[in-house]
């Protein structure tokens, strides 16, 4: 027979292979979204994709015109008519034609941008689009948002600098950043989120929370890239099971979830680490009023987004090109051939 302590040394390394294991498992909510059959491989090449019950919204630039498409969202921004365009292009299985292209010229305006309401709230959603930016690019000041107003509203609201309340508003949006210059434009994925339970910034204002992934997720140049996001709201107002996650090309990139391994969270926000704290969870809401309600196609560039990443000489005119948008209840995927 093993001596006491040799049983209860047994016993701590079996337990502690254990820890090792949980820890280093596929995420739950990841496996589970991938392991059946994602919602896009029923619909090949998206055709008929926009009739699925579990879609919320979907677009692909393939019929009317800019007026129309602009009546079909509920709300756009082109100012002058100028920014935004319809092209031939899309991604690879596609069997459209078309895309939007979004051009921002520093010297006349900003970009643009395409806001809808979904067809109905829900507390959770997927939203997957298809992006392209052409060289040369400078750094992006605020991109694509998926998010909820209490109450909806028919065009995008304010609050930069400001925390939400908890019952009022949350905005996640899925942006490259430069990271102050340390990536080349238009940098690495990162999501700059606003919830009640942000930190604050250095200034004692409360910008967005950067969120990161555990290895820099590279924005490409002159190719299409297929990106995801998933935002589950926690269950109930004290309940910090809230989630976030990312794709890229159908690849799991990013699991925030109560337990995931942070860094240290600052009012700059935080990255996903395996050798640091577990992460305290969302509570992304304190009322089961607030859900998921909106989607923000938008492509803002400000020369400020490139001084802060240590450029005193922008690209004047930077372009990126959108197609095959669709937000929906479960697991999108990529376009299926």
């Amino acid at each position: 027979m093993k001596p006491r302590s040799a049983l209860l040394s047994s016993k701590i390394c079996t337990v502690a292979a254990f820890a090792i294991l949980f820890l280093h498992a596929p995420p739950p909510t990841l496996a589970a979204d991938q392991a059946g059959r994602s919602l896009a491989a029923q619909y090949p090449g998206d055709r008929g994709i926009s009739r699925d019950a579990r879609v919320l919204f979907a677009e692909d630039f393939e019929s009317g015109t800019l007026d129309d498409i602009a009546k079909r969202w509920g709300e756009m921004s082109n100012k002058d008519g100028k920014p935004m365009a319809l092209v031939e292009d899309g991604p690879p299985g596609t069997q459209g034609k078309r895309a939007l292209r979004v051009t921002a010229e520093l010297a006349n305006n900003t970009g643009g941008h395409l806001y809808t309401r979904l067809s109905r709230e829900v507390d959770k959603a997927y939203a997957r689009f298809y992006v392209k930016f052409p060289a040369p690019h400078s750094y992006i000041h605020h991109f694509v948002t998926l998010g909820g107003y209490h109450p909806s509203t028919r065009w995008p609201q304010g609050g930069a600098g400001e925390r939400p309340k908890g019952d009022d508003r949350i905005t996640v949006g899925i942006e490259p950043t430069g990271d102050h210059g340390r990536f080349e434009p238009p940098g690495i994925w990162n999501f700059y989120v606003y919830w009640h339970e942000m930190k604050r910034s250095a200034d004692g204002r409360y910008w967005g929370n950067s969120l990161k992934p555990i290895k820099p997720a590279i924005v490409p140049r002159d190719r299409w890239q297929c990106v995801e996001i998933m935002i589950k709201l926690n269950s109930t107002p004290t309940e910090p099971d809230g989630e976030l996650a990312l794709w890229l090309d159908g690849a799991p990139v990013a699991h925030f979830s109560r337990g995931a391994r942070r860094g240290p969270w600052t009012g700059m926000g935080f990255a996903l680490d395996d050798a640091s704290e577990p992460f305290e969870g969302f509570r992304w809401r304190t009322s089961p009023d607030l859900k998921l309600n909106f989607f923000w196609l938008l492509h803002y560039v400000t020369v400020n987004a490139a001084r802060q990443n240590r450029v005193e000489t922008p690209e004047p005119t930077n372009t990126v090109l959108f197609d095959h948008i669709v937000v929906a209840t479960d697991y999108i995927g990529p376009i299926a051939p």
